[in-house]
């Protein structure tokens, strides 16, 4: 007869796994929805392990060469407190030549407008975007308070030269 031996979890002795992953407190953003803007779905994950919640557009538009275009999201928003929100570009967009030019972006807690995504084209031609197309990107960010001092700053030996100075 086999004796029940405890499982070997880390450095611990557990009879049974852990049930899952610990839950973490869900913040919630305010919404609210533009009169007159095209209803949209709101920012969302893609999947699970999405850093990052998706924004579509509220409005068609075609993206020319060389032109910034605000495109509208229909949405307006107020982070948490103790936090701001980032607009961040979509990297399935920037392979198509659609980039976001003021990435990234930041909404104020105290901003009350309609979030708008900047996108310009960079290839020949033109690129359409529909209404519920992702544009982008909202990230919820820790908003840390600090201070700025004057202070000697001393240079680190491995780091001069900025812009490019780690290589490729």
């Amino acid at each position: 007869m086999r004796s029940r031996r405890a499982h070997r979890r880390g450095n611990r002795k557990e009879r049974v796994p852990f049930p899952g992953p610990v839950p973490r407190p869900q913040r919630a953003v305010s919404v609210e929805r533009v009169e007159g803007a095209t209803p949209i779905r709101l920012p969302a994950r893609a999947t699970r392990g999405s850093a990052c919640f998706d924004l579509a557009a509220a409005e068609a538009v075609v993206l020319a060469r060389g032109r910034v275009t605000l495109v509208r999201t229909g949405l307006r928003m107020r982070a948490p407190p103790g936090t701001f929100l980032e607009v961040r570009p979509r990297s399935g967009l920037s392979t198509r030549g659609v980039l976001m030019v003021n990435a990234p972006g930041t909404i104020d807690r105290d901003y009350s407008g309609e979030v708008r995504v900047p996108l310009t084209y960079l290839f020949d031609g033109s690129y359409a975007i529909g209404v519920g197309d992702r544009i982008g990107q909202v990230r919820i960010v820790p908003d840390l308070p600090a201070r700025f001092r004057i202070r000697r700053v001393r240079p680190v030996a491995t780091r001069r030269g900025g812009f490019g100075s780690t290589g490729r």
